[in-house]
């Protein structure tokens, strides 16, 4: 490997400057090597997103991803690798045809999703739109008797469409990098104002679903957010076992409502074909995590575990290519570095890609129920105490920039050392005190135990991949990914290199 001469000084100085907070510099050399010169992303990435396609939890692509993984962890010599249930998830889903079009007053395919967990149509339908224009459950009376059989109900949703002049794609610049690193002013995500609405809107919807079921409707096409192609794909509740499913449900991009409304505004009748068949897995209901093991070497600290991690699951629309296939394709090759090294962790080194996460972060945060603790009543396990940290990646395919400390202020001087060796592949490496969360290394925070998730460059993250049909092996940037992998994997080594675990804050109250 031909080493740049920045990190050779970087190596240098770590191992000079460093003092208590050692740092094999060989072993990060190793790993830098094995990393950058004999990736196996591009290979991994394969089978988790083109071969296993969309990782709905409990979908048949789920289970394959998961298999593979076990299978290819077991190869790497992993030990313990397994798909380990976490409890109850719900029914399985997946989606066998899908197709819409409209036919009148032109032929016309449009690019829509099924909703997860929605029901199939009654074969191939036809009907003309209805726009439904619904503020609150009295409008429900003036489409009452008028919409039985196979009329098709649209629910408009029409977003702005205009032309934007900033780039899909983008990374940090120093100056934003710069900002995250001020303590957050703990606002609120959303006010409670907002969260009142929202939740007085998902009443009315429930409501409404129910009226359109008893009126006969047959098919529900809704707009959504994106534009140029790219659709946002969601889901009712519809993975809970006793969650009725109601009518078949697709979204549409926003083009092609825009498209609708404005023939029906201008008195053209629009008329519309469509069959949507799908199938529900009620054999098996439980959810699962694939957990492998590294063992630990020192007689006195193998006990203790190092963990990382990514949720496995993903949605539907796409093949989940950037959330979370990154994250798992990362945690993956980040084993692999360790286990073709030779290296040989003092701690047990434990990987865990997760499910679940997509519909509220159930799988890790019931692994850390069934290993660690309650966070709800803060009773802990022997095990928690076992705990030296969590890392997790789970924003998309961009290079990490740096980490968030969730307000383990402990942690950053010890980060710090660990960022520089990599000085030649981060540009103005940031650590924030702050907290960032929705995702998995909240559970592990909630009990006190350190859990972080990396700082990553936006990439499309936003504008163009999460949750969305866009969501594609296309969308991976590789070189991203070996840097991703290289650096999680001399953090996972370090932590479990130290003498002592990493320090833990205060316990939090019972939630």
């Amino acid at each position: 490997m031909k080493l740049h001469f920045l990190f050779l000084s970087a190596l240098l100085f770590a191992s000079i400057c460093i003092g208590q907070e050692t740092i094999d510099t060989v072993a990060i050399e190793k790993i830098r090597n094995e990393g950058f010169n004999n990736s196996q992303v591009e290979r991994i990435a394969f089978q988790l997103i083109d071969k296993s396609g969309p990782r709905l939890t409990n979908s048949k692509g789920f289970e394959r991803a998961a298999d593979y993984a076990v299978n290819q962890l077991m190869e790497w010599g992993l030990k313990n690798a397994n798909k380990e249930p976490w409890g109850e998830f719900g029914r399985g889903w997946e989606v066998n045809k899908s197709y819409v079009a409209m036919t009148k007053p032109y032929y016309m395919p449009f690019i829509a999703v099924p909703k997860a967990w929605t029901e199939s149509t009654n074969g191939e339908i036809t009907g003309k739109i209805v726009f439904l224009d619904v503020k609150s459950e009295e409008d429900f009376v003036k489409y009452k008797g008028k919409l039985k059989g196979s009329i098709i109900a649209l629910l408009p949703s029409r977003g702005n469409q205009d032309p934007t002049f900033k780039a899909d794609a983008n990374r940090f610049t120093e100056e934003e990098l710069k900002k995250m690193e001020e303590p957050s002013s703990n606002q609120r995500r959303y006010t409670p104002e907002q969260i009142t609405k929202y939740r007085a809107r998902r009443v009315l919807n429930n409501k409404l679903n129910t009226f359109l079921a008893e009126e006969g409707v047959t098919l529900i096409l809704k707009g959504t957010n994106g534009k140029h192609g790219t659709l946002f794909t969601s889901s009712p509740r519809g993975f809970l076992k006793d969650t009725p499913v109601g009518i078949s449900e697709l979204e549409v991009v926003p083009e092609y409502v825009n498209l609708m409304y404005r023939l029906i505004e201008n008195g053209v009748d629009v008329e519309i074909e469509a069959e949507v068949k799908t199938t529900f897995n009620t054999e098996n209901l439980q959810g699962y995590n694939v957990i492998a093991e590294i063992p630990g070497t020192d007689e006195n600290l193998k006990s203790e575990i190092v963990m990382l991690g990514g949720h496995l699951d993903s949605w539907h629309g796409a093949t989940g290519a950037t959330d979370n296939g990154a994250g798992c394709i990362v945690m993956m090759e980040a084993v692999r570095i360790l286990q073709a090294t030779g290296l040989k962790p003092r701690r047990t080194i434990r990987i865990a890609l997760w499910g679940g996460e997509e519909q509220g972060i159930f799988g890790s945060r019931n692994y850390v129920k069934n290993h660690f603790g309650d966070s709800e009543t803060m009773e802990l396990k022997p095990a928690q105490e076992k705990v030296s940290a969590y890392y997790n990646i789970d924003n998309g395919t961009g290079r990490i920039r740096g980490i968030y400390l969730q307000g383990n202020e402990a942690a950053k001087p010890i980060f710090e050392k660990w960022f520089i060796p990599f000085d030649d592949v981060i540009d103005n490496t940031t650590i924030t005190i702050r907290d960032t969360g929705g995702t998995d290394h909240l559970g592990f925070d909630a009990i006190g135990i350190p859990g972080f998730q990396f700082i990553q460059d936006p990439i499309e993250y936003r504008s163009r991949t999460h949750h969305t049909n866009m969501d594609t092996y296309e969308r991976l940037v590789i070189d991203d990914l070996k840097q991703m992998a290289v650096i999680v994997a001399s953090f996972v080594y370090n932590t479990a290199q130290r003498d002592e675990k990493l320090h833990r804050e205060a316990l939090k109250k019972a939630e």
